[in-house]
């Protein structure tokens, strides 16, 4: 069975540029360095992003900036390449692992396979995976509560809403979204038992921005003034209809606020960036351990965005009760549920005692 471990996180801000050179191109992937004198007592990282690649503002730029950090205040040699589609991520993982990466990085939970075939053939480089749950010795899944932060960020819906009706966008239908999901209706629930969630939709891509605005788009004709996505670089369209609608977007995994200052009502962050920076930084210690570590909102893994356009629109009222709300989580005064059935048996509860 594997054993979680939790690890607090900094709150640090990033804000560091890499000049990236290309060392080589295989088909459809391109391996990148970091241009510098490599000399052999840095160590050496490979990054294997997802299709949804760099740019999408989501899990992928977060993990960037992990490394971005570690490459500047730990002095790592940094290769990186993007995934043009699916049958990339194992030829992907390989080339950064046959380049001589100590430390390979796959970024999205689509490279499971893909890090369980190729981790046993390179047993002396270690593997981490964000969202993964992989296999092998050398293999470290990073995992998060996004229930956690979702129910955060429905609570703040469901006391925002007007038309007292909010919606959800998810990627791909799978137990992972489904935790974004559960959590964000528990929260919405909480907050206003009156308010109703829409049929959820999933658009089946986590690279779609159309897809992503036209699903949306429904939403809002059907009365949603709020519609919360995780659907990373598909997401993008949410928050496009969001703003051609008038109405609120939640943002997931990065801080996403500032795409449409004052759209955005809040964003889901998840600490993909510290989570990389600090795998790095016990790799580099000689500490790396295989297994897994779940990050939660007790260790500042998952949680709300600063706000920074949107606050004198919720009012100090309302940051009052996101506080109260948290605080109870953080104790375990609530546990938010992670699935469809702790969902039902939250909202059964919720109504019992109401």
């Amino acid at each position: 069975m594997v054993q979680f471990r939790s690890l607090s996180l900094g709150l640090s801000l990033l804000g560091v540029l890499v000049v990236s050179g290309c060392v080589g191109t295989e088909g459809s992937k391109t391996v990148s360095g970091d241009g510098g004198d490599a000399t052999q007592s840095k160590l050496k990282v490979g990054i294997v992003f997802d299709k949804g690649g760099l740019g999408d503002k989501s899990f992928n730029d977060s993990a960037w900036r992990g490394v971005e950090r570690a490459q500047t205040e730990l002095g790592i040699e940094l290769l990186k390449v993007e995934s043009k589609s699916d049958s990339d991520y194992e030829s992907n993982v390989r080339t950064m692992a046959e380049e001589g990466s100590q430390l390979v990085i796959a970024v999205g939970l689509g490279m499971d396979q893909a890090v369980s075939a190729v981790a046993p053939d390179f047993p002396d480089t270690k593997f981490a995976i964000v969202d993964g749950d992989a296999k092998g010795d050398n293999v470290l899944n990073l995992k998060f509560k996004e229930e956690e932060g979702s129910f955060l960020v429905g609570y703040l819906a469901g006391l925002m809403t007007e038309s007292g009706k909010v919606g959800f966008v998810g990627g791909m239908e799978i137990p992972l979204i489904k935790k974004f999901e559960a959590g964000y209706h528990a929260g919405v629930a909480t907050a206003n038992p009156n308010a109703a969630m829409l049929p959820v939709k999933y658009v089946g891509s986590w690279d779609d921005v159309d897809k992503g605005k036209a699903n949306a788009s429904v939403l809002f004709a059907e009365g949603a003034d709020i519609v919360y996505h995780a659907a990373g670089r598909t997401g993008l369209g949410v928050i496009r209809a969001a703003k051609d609608s008038g109405k609120f977007a939640i943002g997931v995994d990065s801080d996403q606020d500032d795409i449409e200052p004052g759209t955005v009502l809040t964003s889901m962050v998840k600490r993909v960036d510290e989570a990389v920076f600090k795998t790095i930084q016990q790799v580099k210690d000689g500490k790396f351990e295989a297994g897994a570590i779940l990050y939660s909102l007790k260790d500042n893994g998952v949680g709300t965005s600063e706000l920074r356009f949107t606050k004198d629109k919720i009012g100090p009222e309302k940051l009052a009760k996101l506080d109260e709300v948290k605080a109870k989580i953080v104790s375990g005064e609530i546990v938010v549920p992670a699935s469809t059935a702790e969902l039902d048996t939250f909202l059964k509860a919720l109504k019992a005692g109401s």
